[in-house]
């Protein structure tokens, strides 16, 4: 049995999801960042990490890659056109979206107060405008690699949302449905409700 570890308040979302969509067994421990649990796993104290027997696996993506490639599920074969592709979307949203959104964190509480710069959150919202507008345009309904939903999807999807709270910018009418109709699947809702 898996054993994630990592808040639900965390990047472990994406991972919860992901298991929850694949119906896998696993043990949730919802430590903190830095917390000794998260530090037993993970010297850096950073969350998620995945054990799976003797392995610890750290960082959201690696995880969910690692699993949607045991399970063969969320997932295009590695070594085809369909898996570059969507490699590709996974790291435009981590580059384009995902690291706007924990630059913007780090300036608002991550970062000791004196080495905060609340004026870059300005420039940030900017630039993540722009970005979600091209993602936007990219989406194939109803999924971004179009029939089947991939791990892009669930990082995307739980960026918008992260993005909704921090006070950022709404994306247009094409992307909210698209994350409201992601964010209603029933492993969405499972993994929502954990503590």
């Amino acid at each position: 049995m898996y054993q994630l570890i990592g808040t639900r308040a965390s990047r472990a979302f994406r991972v919860l999801w992901l298991l929850e969509e694949l119906g896998a067994e696993y043990e949730h421990v919802p430590a903190s960042p830095r917390s000794a649990e998260a530090r037993a796993v993970n010297p850096s104290g950073k969350v998620p990490a995945l054990r799976d027997g003797d392995t610890v696996i750290p960082d959201s993506t690696a995880i969910m890659t690692y699993l949607a490639d045991r399970h063969a599920a969320l997932t295009f074969p590695a070594g085809t056109p369909d898996r570059a592709r969507q490699d590709a979307l996974t790291h435009q949203i981590l580059d384009d979206v995902d690291a706007v959104l924990w630059t913007a964190a780090r300036h608002s509480f991550v970062l000791p107060e004196e080495h905060r710069v609340p004026e870059v959150k300005t420039s940030l919202k900017w630039e993540y405008t722009n970005n979600i507008r091209r993602l936007s345009e990219q989406l194939q309904d109803p999924f971004l690699m179009g029939d089947t939903m991939t791990i892009p999807d669930i990082i995307l999807t739980h960026c918008l949302g992260w993005a909704s709270r921090a006070g950022f910018p709404e994306p247009d009418a094409h992307l909210s449905d698209y994350a409201a109709r992601l964010s209603s699947r029933e492993a969405f809702q499972r993994a929502a409700a954990l503590p």
